[in-house]
């Protein structure tokens, strides 16, 4: 039963931490960002969020600067709006998967362009 809350809660964290990111943070350090994941502890203490931000390296560092210094506000805005007792410590790490993806994608229409002209 549990597990299942925790799900829950990890689901509502990631819908209401894009909304809050993408409505109203002003920071101009935040480029594009989806949050594409939220791991919580059992015991709803942390959360990791991973998140996947278009740009080079310099703005994806820029980005997590900045989310990293409006980690207080997040964290009240999403206490707020959550009926939580406790509001996890939010911990930002970087998705690479959608990256690594798009890469494994890219070498396989190589591959197959290759197989055509052959």
């Amino acid at each position: 039963m549990a597990k299942i809350r925790v799900g829950r809660v990890s689901e509502q964290i990631k819908k209401e931490l894009s909304q809050i990111i993408q409505m109203e943070l002003k920071d101009p350090r935040i480029g594009f960002i989806t949050v594409t994941g939220v791991e919580t502890t059992s015991d709803l203490s942390q959360a990791r969020i991973y998140l996947s931000v278009l740009g080079n390296d310099e703005q994806k560092e820029a980005t997590l600067k900045a989310l990293a210094s409006a980690t207080g506000y997040l964290r009240s805005e999403l206490g707020k709006r959550m009926k939580l007792r406790h509001t996890p410590e939010l911990l930002f790490k970087f998705d690479s998967s959608i990256e690594y993806g798009s890469r494994i994608e890219s070498l396989l229409e190589d591959i197959n362009r290759g197989n055509e002209s052959n």
